[in-house]
C-alpha cells in the first residue's frame, strides 16, 4: 500500500515560488500550516466594506500605529495569511526587511462572508496558536461584528479564544489597541 502525504511549504519555500514566477501577480492565494490556499473572490460588499472600514480607522489611527491591507502576516514556521485588515506596531523601516510577524500585530481582521466558517475556525485558531491578543471577524453575513480576545490552549492542544463578543451596526466599539479610540460602525455597515 503506497501511502500519498501531500507537500507542505515552509514560508521560506513559498516566498521562494513566489520569486520564481509561481503565482501569477492575480492569483489570490495565502500560505496556511503549509498549504497554498486560494482566497475566496471578493464580491461588491466585501470591497466596499473594506474601503470604509481602511477610511474610518485611518482617521482614527494616524500615526499611532501602522494599518496594513491584504498583505502577509509571517506566522512561524509555515503561516502567512494575508488578513483583510492588520494594525501594526510602528516600525521604523515600516517592515521593509521582512513582513511583520504576529508580535507586530495589534489587532487582526478580516471580513467574512464566503469565507465565514474558514474564518472563524481556520484562521481564528491559527492567530490564537500565533498570540494574537485581538481578532475581529466582520460578519457580513449575520450582519454583525464578532470580536475575540484572549487566546488560550485547551487540555487537548486545540487553540481559540476565551472571550467572543458581537457587536451590531449601530454600536461603537473601543480598539483594543488604543482604548481611548471608538470606532463608530454605523460607518462602517451598508445603512
Amino acid at each position: 500500500m503506497t501511502i500519498i502525504t501531500a507537500k507542505r511549504f515552509t514560508i521560506d519555500e513559498y516566498n521562494r515560488l513566489a520569486e520564481l514566477g509561481f503565482f501569477h501577480e492575480d492569483d489570490r492565494v495565502e500560505l496556511i500550516r503549509g498549504e497554498i490556499i486560494s482566497m475566496a473572490a471578493k464580491g461588491t460588499l466585501h470591497s466596499t466594506f473594506s474601503r470604509r472600514l481602511i477610511r474610518e480607522l485611518s482617521k482614527l489611527i494616524v500615526n499611532r500605529g501602522t494599518l496594513q491591507s491584504q498583505d502577509p502576516i509571517s506566522i512561524n514556521p509555515d503561516s502567512e495569511p494575508e488578513p483583510d485588515v492588520a494594525i501594526l506596531q510602528n516600525k521604523d523601516d515600516d517592515y521593509l526587511n521582512s513582513h511583520p510577524t504576529s508580535q507586530d500585530v495589534l489587532l487582526l481582521i478580516e471580513i467574512a462572508d464566503s469565507s465565514l466558517k474558514y474564518d472563524q475556525e481556520v484562521k481564528l485558531q491559527l492567530y490564537a496558536e500565533a498570540g494574537i491578543s485581538d481578532y475581529w471577524i466582520f460578519n457580513l453575513i449575520e450582519n454583525c461584528l464578532e470580536t475575540y480576545n484572549e487566546p488560550y490552549q485547551d487540555l487537548q492542544g486545540k487553540f481559540g479564544y476565551r472571550r467572543k463578543v458581537i457587536y451590531l451596526p449601530n454600536e461603537t466599539i473601543n480598539l483594543p489597541c488604543f482604548p481611548e479610540l471608538a470606532l463608530d460602525l454605523s460607518k462602517i455597515f451598508p445603512g
